[in-house]
């Protein structure tokens, strides 16, 4: 039975707030660990402690405070003001000293599965209290030492007095149960009405005596006047403390209404928060777009100056700040710029540990843990103002994934544990959202690379063609934009683009890398590749949307006036997407280097383009590809392309300065002239970088470099969705022998 959960948490945390007020040297922390009690068990209200937990608990209060008698102070302090606080209100203003010790015996199955509490009242102010343990359960005595002092403080609700508690039956001195009479001091005003009720039946009766007894009568009125005069006082006392006191009962009852629906409010305005929270995310599918919509209803819905939120990076060795309410820039810029190290031993922050041990921390006071913070996180509080906060582990499925931070500067309103235990609350809200949207971007991610590996396999087999099908994809989904498609179509264009060319496949190189033209024999080999495109597609099982996908692979070579191929489909018969990809893939082919000519100049192109309008391409697609060229700028992208010669894959960390930040990123490709950069970060086009990164081989040569952002790559900005966020940089200054190394290195790399 030590280990089956028999007390409440609220038990403990009753403890915990008596050790805060009497004993602040005591460290909690260790107190709780000893007894393997975790600090957001106490915090929450359904959880359940063993006998076993309790035990150690007390064990190690009882050594820490040198208190034997701990435990009945520890129940005479649960029925204090300070902790029944709008509990008590609501006791005075609605019942009595014996009815109390009723509802007590009720309400003890909500804090105790160990015993069963029963009262009975033997007098007006006297009531007998039995606690009977159940079966296979056994309590210590410090636990009817608790009970004790509770009873006492109870009966003291209603009187200045401690009542006087009998202990005749006591399980731990062979009995089969606890019983407890107490026994308090009537109320003065029963007291008095008792009084004045005496007064009147005396004042009755000698009236009736001295009508037999004294013939006269003037003896006889002067002790009526006088015992009529007390009757009548005493009575008027009584009454008028009887309103008095029903006045304060009023007024209590009052106030705790007031309390009461102030509290209802709050938990009313939290539970919107939680399901506010619930219905925003769960139609997110980024992480970006759940932190800034988690921020905006935070900083609606809740009563603190700040908030913020930190995830771990991907390798799990630091807290980044990843959005937050209420902070100026300069701080911003500052918890982004120092991070939180969680593979340092020595790192021991409230925000680490908070990951670390899967626990929330609430401090009023930063200087009360002062000594249990390294320097650098005492530093960054200071300079941040921090002085009373809490943070949460954000957790889903057990894996820590970051902590939620809120904290008050200019309101200086105390932090309480309802705070924590709202904020314990939707942390994991958030940590479900996050988690799903990482399995979904995973998921995506794997989608992609899949689709970006099929169709490299088919550009790889000649240079001169690397990057055909991407850039494809890039034109198509411009024209799109400019269409103003819906999304999901965008989404089935992009990967019927990647691979409107994988029937090449089925190619022979003999064919697809011949140098001069084509005889008609292998030009109809060569066609073949889109029929066979779509033969290959139709064995992948694509869902939803994705189904239109063979379909548009095969036909991005048909024609609007029927002269194309594999089926020579007219007009609108040519489904959208492949009128699309047909534009796309004209102006890449006719603009790049191939075996048999040298790229057309654009002015050729665009006029080529012209003269396919209402023949080969749709009016409006080709007007759209236009605006898209050149709205973007993408002359000079494309002639820098030309001018990189190989472009080859290449992964590695990058530092760059951009003004005065610092980030880092990581190539996904480079060339001679250029670099593709994978990062996060919100830049805008033109900006000027210093660039630092590693080249690999045997000299493992350190590049330091000056460059451009020639073109943005972000979700607000999405030229090419077949890349990850980030942007393509041209160099501008770098020495010239580090350029013939990265040229000649790229050329190996490419050979």
């Amino acid at each position: 039975m030590n280990s089956k959960p028999l007390y409440n948490s609220r038990i403990i945390d009753n403890y915990l707030r008596l050790i805060r007020r009497s004993y602040p040297h005591v460290d909690i922390n260790d107190l709780l660990s000893h007894a393997g009690i975790l600090p957001f068990e106490v915090a929450d209200q359904s959880h359940w402690f063993t006998q076993e937990q309790v035990n150690l608990f007390h064990q190690r209060l009882k050594e820490v405070t040198q208190n034997n008698n701990i435990a009945r102070e520890a129940g005479r302090y649960a029925a204090s003001p300070d902790a029944l606080g709008l509990m008590r209100l609501w006791v005075l203003g609605t019942l009595s000293a014996a009815k109390l010790f009723e509802v007590i015996g009720k309400f003890s199955s909500n804090l105790t599965r160990s015993s069963r509490y029963e009262s009975r009242k033997i007098a007006a102010n006297k009531i007998e209290m039995k606690v009977t343990p159940h079966e296979g359960t056994k309590e210590n005595p410090f636990q009817c030492a608790n009970r004790h002092g509770f009873i006492e403080a109870a009966a003291l609700i209603f009187t200045n007095r401690l009542p006087r508690v009998e202990h005749p039956e006591c399980i731990f001195k062979g009995g089969s149960s606890c019983r407890y009479i107490v026994t308090w001091e009537p109320a003065m005003t029963g007291l008095l009405k008792k009084a004045a009720n005496l007064s009147i039946v005396l004042f009755i009766l000698y009236i009736m005596a001295g009508v037999f007894t004294s013939p006269k009568g003037e003896l006889h009125s002067m002790g009526a006047f006088l015992l009529g005069t007390v009757a009548l006082g005493l009575s008027v006392m009584a009454g008028s403390r009887e309103k008095r006191e029903l006045k304060n009962s009023l007024s209590n009852l009052s106030d705790s209404t007031n309390k009461l629906v102030e509290q209802t409010d709050i938990n009313y305005n939290n539970a919107l928060m939680a399901n506010e929270i619930g219905q925003a995310i769960s139609g997110k599918i980024n992480t970006e777009d759940i932190l800034s919509t988690v921020i905006q209803i935070l900083q609606k819905r809740l009563d603190f100056d700040r908030g913020m939120i930190l995830l771990a990076n991907d390798d799990k060795t630091r807290l980044e700040f990843r959005g937050g309410f209420g902070y100026r820039e300069e701080e911003i810029a500052l918890v982004g710029k120092i991070g939180f190290h969680l593979n340092r031993p020595e790192s021991k922050g409230a925000f680490v540990l908070a990951y670390r041990e899967q626990r929330p921390f609430l401090v009023n006071d930063i200087n009360d843990i002062e000594s249990d913070l390294s320097p650098r996180s005492l530093d960054l509080a200071r300079r941040l103002g921090t002085r009373s906060f809490i943070c949460c582990p954000i957790i889903c499925e057990g894996e820590s994934m970051g902590t939620l931070a809120v904290d008050n500067l200019s309101s200086k309103r105390p932090l309480v544990k309802s705070d924590m235990s709202l904020l314990m609350g939707i942390a994991p809200i958030i940590g479900i959202s996050l988690n799903n949207a990482r399995l979904l971007s995973g998921r995506t991610t794997q989608f992609r690379s899949t689709l970006e590996v099929l169709a490299a396999t088919i550009d790889a087999r000649d240079l001169l063609t690397a990057g055909h099908s991407q850039k494809v994809t890039e034109y198509s989904l411009g024209i799109c934009q400019e269409l103003r498609l819906p999304k999901e179509f965008q989404d089935m264009i992009r990967v019927a683009a990647l691979l409107h060319d994988y029937g090449k496949i089925g190619v022979p190189d003999s064919i697809l890398k011949k140098d001069g033209r084509l005889t008609p024999e292998e030009y109809e080999i060569v066609k073949t590749h889109a029929s066979k495109t779509r033969e290959i597609l139709e064995r992948i099982e694509f869902h939803g949307n994705y189904r239109q996908v063979p379909e548009i692979a095969g036909a991005h070579h048909e024609k609007l006036d029927g002269s194309g191929y594999p089926l020579g489909l007219k007009g609108k018969e040519i489904p959208l997407g492949a009128r699309i990809i047909a534009v796309a893939d004209f102006f890449e082919a006719i603009t790049s280097k191939r075996h048999y000519r040298d790229p057309m100049p654009l002015d050729v192109a665009f006029k080529l383009l012209d003269e396919e309008k209402g023949t080969h391409f749709e009016e409006n697609i080709v007007n759209a590809f236009i605006r898209y060229f050149e709205k973007n700028d993408l002359g000079k992208s494309l002639q820098l392309a030309r001018n990189t010669k190989n472009r080859v894959p290449y992964r590695t960390e990058v530092t760059f300065r951009a003004g005065e930040q610092i980030f880092i990123g990581q190539t996904h490709d480079i060339g001679t002239y250029g670099l593709y950069l994978v990062s996060n970060q919100e830049l805008s086009k033109d900006t000027i970088l210093d660039l630092s990164f590693h080249l690999p081989g045997s000299t493992h040569l350190f590049v330091k470099a000056l460059g451009r952002i020639a073109w943005v790559n972000h979700a607000s900005l999405q030229k090419s969705p077949s890349f990850p966020p980030g942007f393509g940089v041209e160099f501008l200054e770098v020495h010239s022998e580090t350029i013939k190394s990265i040229e000649s290195w790229v050329e190996s790399a490419a050979a």
